[in-house]
């Protein structure tokens, strides 16, 4: 690999942002950490940052939205078994990323995602706010536990 100047990773970094990555990498691995372009691998960090819990929010907001679906719109309850492989996919998807952060991330903005649900929901379906509770009904861990289900349906594995 011909070694880049800081100015020059800076022009890769805007041109071709996976030549940078790949050369940033592997200045990585061979240690050579003074010709970093750290402005942009900084730029990368917290986008990556930003994304993860972007991602990790979304899906948790799904599932919300999902668990609302069966337990307050009755004409769809019907549809259980679809929602349930729904929130299934949706955790499974979540449980990717994973890690101690995001975990603690979800925990704090869970209440923030399920006000956003029950205005997707109330959007849908046409159900009102008050049937809704004012605060989620569901604990973290019951949102991302693959066998956790509300007791109006029964699914078995």
């Amino acid at each position: 690999m011909a070694t880049l100047t800081k100015n020059s990773l800076k022009n890769l970094y805007e041109l071709d942002y996976l030549a940078w990555y790949e050369t940033t990498l592997e200045q990585v691995k061979n240690n050579q950490l003074n010709e970093l372009d750290l402005d942009s691998l900084s730029e990368v960090l917290e986008n990556l940052v930003r994304d993860t819990k972007k991602s990790g929010e979304s899906y948790l907001k799904q599932i919300i939205i999902r668990l609302l679906l069966i337990e307050y719109w009755e004409s769809e309850r019907i549809n259980h078994r679809h929602w349930a492989a729904e929130i299934m996919n949706f955790r499974d998807e979540l449980d990717i990323d994973m890690t101690t952060n995001l975990r603690k991330h979800l925990s704090k903005e869970k209440d923030n995602n399920y006000r956003k649900a029950v205005k997707y929901v109330m959007t849908k379906t046409g159900l009102n706010k008050p049937i809704f509770p004012d605060q989620c009904p569901y604990t973290l861990e019951q949102l991302l536990d693959d066998n956790w289900f509300p007791d109006c349906i029964k699914i078995e594995f």
